[in-house]
């Protein structure tokens, strides 16, 4: 039997954010609100374009320094569902340089709370030979969400 060359995962993230879902909603829905929270900070982002409707695409590509030096990544999104103030679910695949090292499946759910809104992000993916892997990729949508957090508070 050969060794497997894809391996799949599921994992859930949870958050909360002290504001009301239709604020949360925004930062994902306005295109130069998702730049800030998803696309900036220690990379270099080279391309960030987004159609934020029901078969809309959003592509962005950055470098980063990784661990052979200077990489560069491709994310490829579609969106597949969209239900305002509710729940966004997307299709996305990640490559480094010329190789593609994943494609999901995410759902972002957003449901009202005394404390304003409570996020639930599933991940189910496909993770590819010389990929990140599916630890590495929940560790940086944790980094993500904080910085939604972060861009929320101001």
């Amino acid at each position: 039997m050969k060794e497997r060359s894809v391996t799949h995962n599921t994992y859930v993230i949870e958050r909360s954010y002290p504001t009301a879902p239709p604020r949360v909603f925004a930062a994902f829905a306005d295109p130069a609100r998702k730049r800030r929270w998803f696309a900036e900070g220690e990379k270099s982002v080279e391309k960030f374009e987004m159609d934020f409707r029901v078969g809309g695409r959003e592509q962005s590509r950055f470098r980063f320094d990784g661990p052979q030096g200077e990489m560069v990544c491709t994310n490829d999104t579609v969106y597949l569902d969209i239900q305002p103030d509710r729940r966004i679910v997307l299709a996305y695949t990640m490559s480094i340089g010329d190789q593609r090292i994943s494609s999901s499946l995410a759902t972002f759910e957003l449901l009202l709370s005394a404390a304003g809104t409570d996020l639930i992000f599933t991940e189910q993916g496909a993770y590819f030979e010389g990929a990140d892997g599916p630890v590495i990729r929940e560790e940086g949508w944790t980094k993500l969400f904080a910085q939604l957090a972060e861009s929320l508070a101001h």
